[in-house]
């Protein structure tokens, strides 16, 4: 099967183009309701997180879920009404609360009056987190920053390795890659109150690094072909080295998802997120690979480049016509 990339570019623009609007507008409703772009962790906002979980091994403990509604009465009467709370699990046994800063009296307390409302926790599975507002503040501030350097330095790698165009419209390509990872949790806050936390950012980078990864080796195969043949046009040139490189892009992004899938469903609620945010990333960034970055540098040089005119002689009934310069010199040897 060949796919022509180039002739329907506009069909992978447009499906880029919708997604990116609908995270961009969901970035604005998050924004408008939580003040910030993404539902934000304790990581972030600072806090007292409150992760626990029935002790299912007593008699009739877990027969039904636990009543979100119960537990907002609890924290109200606590005077932490503003508390973020959310279920966990399918069978909505456990509990996660985001509040304030609570000290240890205050966790004590609300942890006991939980319990005497809802039933006994596994004291075992109990977690508790407190993080300071500053702490969060730099820990947001430091991913950025990371976040802004790699794709720097990989302009400056691919613009040495091949050329300026291409390194731009790789950073293009990476730049769609985030906004679509970033604008489908947004939508997944706004929906499902699915938060971010440090190790998003960790899952940002990830993408970014994977995603240049297959954008290397299409550019490459680009750039050898064109070296073979310098005159052939660069929309064929581009879809025979995305054809040539697609199995490849396939199987290892196929490769890393079940393992991703793998740790999703099976590595706990501390990595679920994390994992999400790389599956959806490594999907968009081979997607991005094989449809955005090569169509994008096909676009322009197909603008921009100029072919030099070839020196070529003229064939008229089977007699080659040299060129006037030939035949004046010709004359001045005779």
């Amino acid at each position: 099967m060949k796919l022509q990339i180039v002739r329907q570019r506009k069909l992978w623009w447009t499906v880029s183009s919708v997604l990116i609007l609908a995270g961009i507008i969901a970035m604005l409703i998050s924004w408008q309701q939580l003040g910030s772009p993404l539902r934000p962790s304790l990581d972030f906002v600072g806090g007292t997180r409150l992760q626990v979980e029935r002790d299912c091994s007593k008699p009739n403990a877990c027969d039904q879920p636990i009543d979100i509604a119960a537990v907002r009465d609890v924290m109200t009467a606590e005077g932490l009404g503003d508390s973020s709370i959310q279920l966990l699990g399918k069978e909505q046994q456990a509990l996660s609360i985001r509040t304030k800063p609570l000290n240890p009296d205050e966790r004590v307390r609300v942890l006991e009056t939980l319990s005497s409302k809802l039933g006994a926790f596994d004291p075992t599975k109990n977690q508790i987190d407190t993080v300071g507002p500053v702490i969060g503040q730099q820990l947001f501030a430091s991913g950025m920053l990371a976040l802004i350097v790699s794709f720097a330095l990989i302009m400056v790698y691919l613009s040495f390795r091949f050329q300026l165009d291409y390194a731009i419209f790789a950073i293009i390509a990476l730049f769609h890659d985030v906004l679509i990872t970033v604008g489908i949790f947004a939508m997944l806050g706004l929906t499902m109150g699915t938060e971010v936390d440090s190790l998003f950012i960790v899952a940002l980078l990830t993408i970014v690094g994977f995603s240049v990864n297959d954008t290397v080796v299409i550019y490459d195969r680009i750039r050898e072909t064109k070296a073979e043949s310098p005159t052939r046009p660069i929309n064929d040139i581009v879809d025979e080295a995305v054809n040539q490189t697609l199995a490849r892009s396939i199987n290892t992004t196929v490769t890393v998802l079940l393992t991703l899938f793998s740790i999703f469903f099976f590595g706990g609620e501390t990595l679920k997120n994390f994992a999400l945010a790389l599956i959806i990333g490594f999907g968009v960034g081979a997607y991005s690979s094989i449809f955005i970055a090569g169509t994008l540098l096909a676009f322009w040089r197909e603008r921009t480049e100029v072919l030099t005119p070839a020196t070529a002689t003229v064939d008229l009934g089977g007699s080659n016509l040299a060129s006037t310069n030939d035949i004046s010199t010709r004359a001045d040897d005779a």
